[in-house]
């Protein structure tokens, strides 16, 4: 029998089989993202959704600035402010999955907003937890001039005394420094005026002039106002005293139980690589180890923290629980 002679079109049919069988085969390859491995090739972007001048904002610059050194690219701030932290932490979980923006933030749209606001326009389950960076304790402070309690029981007797009278300046509804505030009106029976902010830094202008009576904010700006004579530190909201701080009581000497420290981490967008994940927490844990860093978060009253996105994941897990429980016994709104 003779071979079959094939035709021009029969081979062409032929090779186009082929071509799209070998396509198919490289489809369900696995998918190795290359860019990954030369992360980053360009500026990365660090989203904080809160205003410049606070301690959400200062954290991640000592990183960003130690990053950009290490990785021998740009690493950049910028400031997204408004609605307890939703905004910028919408304008990052719909960016691009691609290491390339990133955000910065306290607790509140990681491990709060959730439970306060009855529509968000993104999931905070959804980010990739990175890395904790540090934590610092809440505090309160309040103006001198408004406030001559120097004591916690003190504090709480003026209170007492001028019921619903006294404001409270906080970073935003929401905040750790609502909530916290929220806590200890609830274990001390007294009431306070909430007046929110956009951030520490614009409550803390105005606890400074006198346009407001108290504060509950972490300690890693309030401290140099502190020191400057600008406001009076009356107790710290770690569990005990601290070791840096040894004459400034713990508010859980008075009200035992009391404690309430914020949090600063690094997460990513859904769908960013691993490997790109894993290389932004390598770097982070390295710079918690260089003794300059050490200091600047020392200078913030800041504890290191670090570890694995594993951890840090567990931590989101346990921080949503705790601060819903806040939420839910000090009957907290938006309101």
């Amino acid at each position: 029998m003779k071979p079959r002679k094939h035709s021009a079109g029969t081979g062409r049919r032929s090779f186009g089989l082929t071509s799209i069988a070998l396509a198919l085969t490289f489809l369900t390859l696995p998918v190795r993202p290359v860019h990954a491995q030369n992360y980053p090739a360009r500026t990365v972007k660090i989203v904080v959704p809160f205003p410049a001048g606070g301690t959400a904002d200062v954290m991640p610059r000592i990183f960003a600035d130690w990053l950009s050194r290490k990785w021998g690219q740009p690493v950049v701030v910028e400031d997204r402010a408004g609605a307890g932290g939703n905004i910028g932490a919408e304008v990052v979980a719909k960016s691009d999955a691609d290491g390339y923006t990133l955000l910065a933030s306290p607790p509140p749209p990681l491990v709060i907003n959730q439970n306060l606001y009855p529509h968000l326009a993104f999931d905070p389950t959804k980010f990739l937890p990175i890395i904790v960076m540090a934590r610092v304790p809440n505090a309160l402070v309040v103006n001198p001039d408004k406030i001559k309690a120097s004591t916690v029981p003190g504090f709480i007797a003026y209170l007492q005394a001028n019921a619903g009278k006294v404001t409270d300046a906080t970073q935003g509804n929401g905040t750790t420094s609502q909530l916290t505030a929220a806590m200890f009106q609830m274990m001390a029976h007294v009431k306070l005026q909430n007046v929110p902010y956009r951030g520490s830094a614009p409550a803390l202008n105005d606890l400074v002039s006198g346009s407001v009576d108290c504060m509950f904010d972490n300690l890693g700006v309030s401290l140099q106002l502190v020191k400057a004579g600008k406001l009076k530190l009356i107790a710290v909201a770690s569990a005990k005293r601290m070791v840096s701080l040894p004459d400034v009581p713990a508010i859980a000497e008075t009200l035992p139980g009391f404690e309430a420290v914020a949090w600063y981490a690094f997460v990513a967008p859904a769908g960013t690589p691993a490997a790109v994940v894993d290389k932004v927490n390598a770097g982070v844990n390295e710079a918690l180890h260089d003794p300059e860093i050490q200091k600047r978060l020392a200078d913030l009253s800041a504890e290191p923290v670090g570890g694995s996105p594993q951890d840090t994941a567990t931590y989101f897990r346990e921080e949503t629980e705790r601060w819903k429980s806040v939420i839910t016994s000090a009957h907290v709104t938006l309101d």
